[in-house]
């Protein structure tokens, strides 16, 4: 299974470093030709506005909207959870999303870069609590029925699926707790089937 990381901006190296300990070796994607081998998609934490930029420079963003269409896994973290959201407020006006799962995200809803913070979450797998690193995070303002919620903090979501399409507000590639990277590449490999 080869599973991409957008490696057009942000934290790129970390999720590569998570995918080898879970014994995946990642492909960065940067060119249409490096998604057209992708099993699954990584989206991860960066500038959103800066990526959506970059994605309709590159030519990425239309060829990754018609692999999302086809049910490719995506897991989009931070920013990548509001690239791929329905809606988005905060962001320019001229920035475009995927809305591949139809929740509402607020750009740095969690605050500014000096309100960044780590959190424990309760991922119901009976598992300790998650670590959530928090940093200029999304927060959701509204989940659609079709969203399952997998995980909230103070009553909004902060990890949810829907789909083929994992997102969370926070950095798992953050800490050392593989369960988020594991989930998603279980879901990646049941799309396989």
């Amino acid at each position: 299974m080869k599973i991409g990381i957008l490696a057009i901006q942000g934290a790129v190296g970390l999720h590569a470093d998570a995918l080898d300990r879970c014994g995946i070796a990642a492909v960065e994607v940067r060119t249409t030709a490096d998604l057209a081998d992708a099993d699954g998609l990584i989206m991860p934490g960066g500038e959103s506005t800066t990526m959506s930029m970059l994605l309709e420079r590159t030519g990425l963003f239309d060829a990754l909207a018609a692999r999302i269409g086809d049910g490719l896994p995506v897991f989009g973290t931070c920013a990548g959870m509001i690239l791929l959201a329905a809606g988005v407020e905060g962001g320019r006006p001229d920035q475009r999303s995927f809305g591949a799962i139809d929740i509402d995200v607020e750009r740095n809803g969690y605050g500014r870069q000096r309100e960044s913070f780590e959190a424990p979450i309760d991922l119901g797998d009976h598992g300790e609590p998650f670590p959530g690193v928090f940093i200029r995070a999304p927060r959701v303002l509204r989940a659609a029925p079709s969203v399952e919620v997998l995980a909230t903090l103070d009553d909004a979501p902060v990890l949810a699926r829907s789909g083929s399409v994992m997102v969370s507000s926070f950095h798992p590639e953050l800490s050392d707790d593989l369960r988020l990277h594991q989930r998603f590449l279980a879901l990646a490999e049941d799309h396989q089937r």
